[in-house]
């Protein structure tokens, strides 16, 4: 398909990028719905060994038990190495991040590993979902396209492969760097590339975005494209009002009233079929539907078995950053593969896509094949790496020459997997450790001595988490709204800053009393704007 024939299609582009499952655990036995899908279709089809170095232990064969899991398994670099290649990673001189000569991974790594981390968690990872149990799934892949060779941008863990979404690397991270995050991802984005050529986008949140790591959405022109979910999404859809590009941001805090839906370990997948059901009917009932393509996919696979090797041959570094020590990663290998799922009016039922046919011999699709996917479609001018130029664009499964008029409008109601309530005063999980720092920069807590980030989510539960989250994402609003009144330049990153109140120890309770409703910590802030971004 030409450029000018997807561009003629396509003038809004929906991305939903869910947590930590592999292609294997979520969509595998969807071979079983269409065999020409890369999955599993038999109980004793693959296997990892119980031990890499004594074969007389026996193996555990992958299986279709999953429903609610609990806990999550590893998907630091460190595991990921070795689920991919079956040797514990020691340092970089004698178990090299990417070893030299080994150009198929033998994948046979994820039940020892499992089993280093927790007893027992072999069989978490070694058990995939039935398509009764993810129904709306099984429901988009027969009706619209599954991609079964979609892979994670950097065998890490979750924000680095979320960096890449959206600006094709993650400017050498490798794992959740705290105090990277904080000070925000510098690199310019795809959000950049379409506001700069006149494009729209948006960002509908159900929790403060995560998208806010990089650094330049920070800006103060940004403000207008950040959207509660729950009160916009539904709107812009029905009176045709969704900008080019839009993002949607899940719950990834799994509260009782509000349970996550971002699928990520140990939150219900139904609820996550939830959200995905109801972001599909609001796209098939607005009047945009026959001008969007809606791709669903994960950020990393989260330590669940997949059988298909990793690439490792002819995979460019985004820009030249190194990795930090201890790895030293170079970037040149791609992470486990992930679900993607593709859905347009555009798309044939039950279409499968494999391997891209470009735009090099080694191109894979991963995460950058989005920024370079919107690229073609918008005919933006440049690339945002090397990355995204190598990447394989998915446009090519626009196929029709005239929107289906069959698509259904509504999808399955999915059943509740997860029998208890969610665990509000659990502690928090990495990821969301990494939102209530990134709230403690949005709100000026991280510059405060006595409110050190770590030490805030240390003891902090999901509830607490969410709470202080949602308070701080408010707080950074307030000041973006005050130095717009104030006519601050838009190109400018806002930053909080807080002091501490001076008063006397008499005067504490008066002070608190006395604090606005908007002020955290009995401290005031105001707004600075910090002219070192970088473009």
């Amino acid at each position: 398909m030409s450029t000018t024939d997807a561009s003629d299609k396509i003038k809004t582009v929906v991305v939903l990028v869910q947590e930590n499952r592999s292609f294997d655990h979520m969509l595998g036995w969807m071979k079983t719905v269409n065999p020409e899908i890369d999955g599993v279709s038999g109980d004793r089809q693959f296997f990892n060994p119980i031990s890499t170095v004594g074969p007389a232990a026996g193996v555990l064969y992958f299986g279709d038990g999953s429903e609610y899991v609990d806990p999550d398994p590893g998907h630091s670099i460190q595991a990921i190495y070795e689920q991919v290649y079956g040797v514990p990673f020691v340092d970089a001189a004698s178990t090299p991040i990417t070893p030299p000569g080994v150009a198929s991974p033998p994948m046979s790594g994820f039940v020892q590993e499992a089993e280093r981390e927790r007893a027992g968690m072999s069989e978490t990872v070694m058990n995939g979902f039935r398509p009764s149990a993810v129904p709306v799934y099984e429901s988009l892949v027969r009706e619209f396209a599954v991609c079964d060779r979609w892979f994670a941008s950097v065998p890490a863990s979750t924000q680095p492969n979320r960096a890449f979404v959206h600006s094709a690397t993650s400017n050498g991270l490798t794992s959740n760097d705290n105090k990277r995050l904080v000070a925000g991802l510098p690199q310019r984005t795809i959000f950049d590339n379409l506001h700069d050529a006149g494009f729209s986008f948006g960002i509908y949140y159900q929790f403060p975005p995560s998208t806010l790591f990089y650094r330049n959405l920070r800006r103060l022109k940004y403000l207008g494209n950040f959207h509660q979910f729950d009160l916009t999404f539904k709107d812009h859809c029905k009176n045709g009002k969704l900008p080019n590009y839009v993002v949607i941001e899940q719950r990834y805090f799994d509260l009782k009233i509000l349970p996550g839906n971002d699928d990520h370990p140990s939150h219900d997948v139904a609820q996550g079929q939830r959200l995905v059901k109801e972001i599909y009917e609001a796209l098939r009932s607005s009047p945009q539907w026959d001008e969007i393509l809606f791709v669903i996919t994960y950020d990393e696979h989260g330590g669940f078995f997949d059988h298909v090797p990793t690439p490792v041959v002819g995979v460019p570094s985004p820009d030249g950053v190194v990795g930090p020590a201890p790895f030293y990663f170079n970037f040149d290998r791609l992470g486990v593969r992930v679900p993607a799922i593709l859905v347009s009016p555009w798309i044939e039922p039950g279409t499968v896509i494999h391997e891209p046919s470009g735009p090099q011999a080694t191109s894979q699709f991963e995460h950058s094949s989005i920024p370079a996917t919107v690229k073609k479609i918008f005919n933006l001018k440049e690339f945002l790496t090397h990355r995204d130029a190598w990447a394989g664009t998915f446009e090519a499964v626009l196929t029709r020459t005239t929107p289906r008029m069959d698509c259904p409008e509504t999808l399955p109601e999915p059943k509740k997997l997860r029998a208890r309530e969610a665990e509000e005063m659990a502690k928090l999980s990495d990821l969301q450790t990494d939102l209530v720092q990134l709230g403690a920069a949005l709100n000026g807590d991280h510059a405060l001595a006595d409110e050190n980030p770590e030490r805030l989510a240390e003891r902090m539960t999901v509830a607490d988490g969410a709470r202080y989250v949602q308070n701080a994402f408010k707080a950074f609003l307030e000041e973006c709204e005050r130095c717009q009144k104030e006519g601050v330049d838009g190109s400018q990153v806002v930053e909080v800053v807080k002091r501490p109140t001076s008063v006397k120890e008499d005067d504490r309770a008066v002070a608190q009393r006395k604090r606005p409703a908007a002020t955290l910590f009995g401290k005031v802030f105001s707004c600075l704007v910090c002219n070192t971004s970088q473009d």
